[in-house]
């Protein structure tokens, strides 16, 4: 027995620990952590992480403030998204 698939499900975080060491601020850790955060809820909800970041930065700035919910990794989906783009 091994513990491999355990020890490569922590390994992106033990990195990205190691990694706000090097954010320059208390503050540049928090974004990062923040970013991270954001990533992997997209990736938990079957989202393309890259596609649904690249959407919502596209959209955010005129998208009603009552509706950001919306843009949230669960509620996004790509078909919606290209459909507005177009």
């Amino acid at each position: 027995m091994t513990n491999n698939a355990a020890e490569r499900a922590i390994r992106p975080l033990a990195l990205g620990r190691k990694n706000y060491l090097f954010a320059g601020s208390g503050a540049g850790g928090r974004r990062a952590a923040i970013l991270y955060t954001l990533v992997e809820t997209a990736k938990m909800n079957d989202v393309d992480p890259e596609a649904w970041l690249a959407d919502v930065i596209a959209r955010i700035a005129d998208h009603p403030i009552n509706r950001l919910d919306e843009l949230l990794p669960w509620k996004w989906n790509q078909a919606s998204a290209l459909s507005k783009a177009a």
